[in-house]
């Protein structure tokens, strides 16, 4: 037994080994620099080993690292304030994960029904192709037969109604349902952004009927779009949103967001997180939040991503038979490919540039927040050389 890997075989891991970061790049044990458009899967907003946020880690580290929230935490008042001050919010929680943050989200909605004095209103209206994580409630929430088998009954109270189909969503509501649960823009499932106009119908439906909208913001948020929070360019604003992945840089940090009337249930003793908060995360959050909020920085990945998406619609104009559809917002942008998306993934790989697979044949890429044009004109090149490979082996 000794000789037998000891981890558990859950992922599909790539046969790469990669020992530090700089900037948009990652170099492996051999030395090789593979571009960075996954950034861990939209979590290294920041990229690889940015000095400020080393900076902030490094001075934390050397005062105190855990307390627990049994004591006050300076850093959590300034990270709250912040977000706060730049949100519809005027409550947080912090989490570790973004898995976390929506079962915060998700209690959040429930217990402000049960003080309202209605227990029977728990249920919540998720959308086919949704990912909310990998508890027994968010695979729930997400209803997607392959994260949910084999783990016992499906936790009860969610239900599961079309992508962008407001008829249905007014349909599945009852007396039972207390908020409706959606990402901006649905990453796992395809890179497929939610119309404005149906967020502003849904916005319309809670307040006509009572329910709590939550938005999942775990990888829209924090600039990853080109706004702070995705959320902005609907025109409305949630009343609960759940935050992770970019907020902490890398740092495993994340955030459930609340107005104080939806959040008023949450009193004292009806949650808690023992890492939640801790010093190092929130150091290393206020950080980030020095850089996002920067004069700037959320019009220079705008920029950036306007190159980004205009070279990918003339790869596709190029390369119809391996590029069907380009899709996304911002920096969080996806390839729906014609051939299966596993090939095109060991494509662009072979050509060190790192991306990520989604549903719906669709190839993600996720750059960090301080691409440059010049960066992301380097990942085209890398995309455009693999396209042209596919292509030729596809008419051979």
């Amino acid at each position: 037994m000794a000789d037998a890997a000891p981890l558990y075989e859950t992922y599909m891991r790539a046969p790469l080994r990669f020992t530090h970061g700089e900037g948009v790049w990652l170099i492996d044990e051999k030395g090789d620099r593979y571009l960075d458009f996954a950034a861990g899967v939209a979590v290294s907003s920041l990229g690889h080993g940015h000095p400020h946020l080393v900076s902030a880690l490094k001075e934390q580290a050397d005062k105190v690292w855990h307390l627990s929230n049994l004591y006050e935490i300076p850093g959590q008042e300034s990270l709250g304030r912040r977000l706060t001050d730049a949100t519809f919010a005027e409550k947080v929680f912090f989490t570790n994960s973004g898995a976390e943050a929506l079962e915060c989200a998700i209690k959040t909605a429930r217990r402000y029904h049960f003080a309202k004095g209605h227990p029977g209103k728990y249920h919540i209206i998720t959308f086919e192709g949704a990912f909310h994580g990998r508890t027994i409630a968010t695979i729930a929430a997400g209803g997607q037969e392959k994260y949910i088998e084999g783990f016992g009954p499906k936790a009860p109270g969610f239900l599961k109604v079309p992508f962008g189909d407001i008829a249905a969503v007014k349909d599945a509501i009852t007396e039972e349902t207390a908020a409706i649960l959606i990402e901006p823009v649905q990453g796992e499932g395809g890179l497929r952004p939610v119309p404005k106009e149906f967020m502003q119908e849904l916005r319309q439906l809670c307040d006509e009927y009572g329910l709590l909208l939550i938005l999942d913001e775990v990888q829209t948020g924090v600039g990853r779009t080109g706004r702070f929070f995705a959320y902005e360019h609907s025109g409305v604003a949630p009343d609960i949103m759940a935050i992770a992945k970019g907020i902490g840089g890398g740092f495993p940090l994340g955030a459930c967001l609340a107005t104080a009337e939806a959040a008023s249930g949450m009193v004292a003793g009806t949650h808690g997180s023992t890492y939640g908060g801790n010093p190092l995360a929130m150091a290393v959050g206020n950080a980030v939040l020095d850089v996002v909020l920067a004069d700037g920085f959320l019009e220079h990945v705008r920029d950036v991503a306007l190159v980004f998406r205009q070279g990918l619609a003339a790869l596709q104009d190029r390369f119809p038979d391996i590029i069907e559809d380009v899709r996304g917002e911002g920096l969080m942008l996806g390839i729906k490919a014609r051939i299966p998306v596993a090939d095109l993934l060991k494509a662009v790989r072979a050509e060190k540039l790192l991306a990520v697979p989604a549903g719906d044949n669709v190839l993600r890429l996720l750059p960090p927040l301080i691409t440059t044009a010049e960066d992301a004109r380097e990942g085209l090149a890398r995309i455009e050389r693999a396209a042209e490979k596919l292509s030729a082996a596809k008419a051979a």
